[in-house]
């Protein structure tokens, strides 16, 4: 049976968090097998190595992400550029760094077809990350011990047969200082794609997927995989989208049962016109076997 692999012109993905139990492995780790892009941009906490230090186990679902992100660059199959996240920030005394086909930089500007787009994980525009490491950390024990309470109650509410529930994110949607800081984090973004001379920003940090304007800048945020396992695509027509692992995983079910119409590796622009969809890659069982 020949295995669907959905081509994109760049893919963005973030906040990973490798080395935690939150961590969606298996999930970002299938979305990297059947994907293709031109460039493969890591923005910011792939690896987490706050929680490591505190003796986070890491597993070997973990380890094979990291071989598919290898197999990638040894394939040369797509440029891959890391930027570095305050949870990875270990990676700032090295930078720049190049290794073979991959680039660990600050930031970087992305050349689309739209203009150019500021990438750069974010952190540097939260005070907290920045200026107060100790309150910084706490924080994200914080929040890690939430997720784990969070992972119980789901557990519960699997059992009775209800959707999953985000008590991290119904907080954040709440609490009116995180709202706050969320608008200022985008001033802060929208003014440096000003200086920047960008027509628009993407980043991460906030685990807070996003695809809006911010006055005359477009604002990308490719989310997390923690809660919202997303990330963000452009497609060959310059259309950004951000791709939900749901609506990834919809779209290789329809090419592989071959449905009529299926919107395959398409942009919002594009699904609405009724184009056709992007051209898709095929690979065999063998072949997938071979690159794994």
């Amino acid at each position: 049976m020949k295995k669907p692999v959905l081509c994109y012109r760049t893919i963005i993905l973030s906040d990973i968090h490798l080395g935690t139990a939150d961590c969606k492995v298996e999930e970002v780790t299938h979305f990297l097998k059947h994907t293709r892009s031109e460039k493969l941009i890591l923005n910011g906490d792939i690896i987490d190595a706050w929680a490591i230090g505190r003796g986070h186990r890491w597993s070997s679902a973990h380890t094979k992400c990291v071989r598919r992100l290898l197999k990638i660059a040894q394939r040369h199959d797509a440029e891959i550029i890391y930027l570095r996240g305050n949870h990875d920030d270990f990676l700032r005394h090295y930078l720049p760094l190049e290794l073979d086909a991959i680039r660990i930089v600050e930031d970087y500007t992305l050349e689309t077809k739209k203009g150019r787009y500021l990438v750069m994980h974010g952190d540097a525009f939260d005070a907290v990350t920045t200026h107060t490491r100790f309150l910084a950390v706490l924080g994200d024990i914080g929040y890690q011990t939430l997720l784990r309470f969070n992972r119980l109650y789901n557990h519960w509410r699997a059992w009775r047969g209800q959707e999953y529930y985000s008590i991290s994110k119904a907080i954040k949607a709440k609490v009116k200082q995180a709202v706050s800081h969320v608008g200022r984090f985008e001033d802060h973004l929208r003014n440096l794609a000003h200086k920047r001379g960008c027509v628009g920003v993407i980043c991460g940090h906030i685990h807070t997927p996003e695809d809006k304007m911010l006055d005359d800048v477009h604002y990308l945020n490719s989310g997390d995989w923690v809660e919202s396992l997303t990330a963000l695509v452009e497609h060959e027509d310059g259309q950004f989208e951000v791709l939900t692992y749901k609506e990834f995983c919809a779209r290789l079910e329809a090419v592989a049962l071959g449905e009529e119409g299926a919107v395959v590796a398409m942009s919002p622009a594009r699904a609405s016109t009724r184009l056709a969809p992007e051209p898709v890659s095929w690979h065999t069982e063998e072949e997938l076997s071979a690159q794994a």
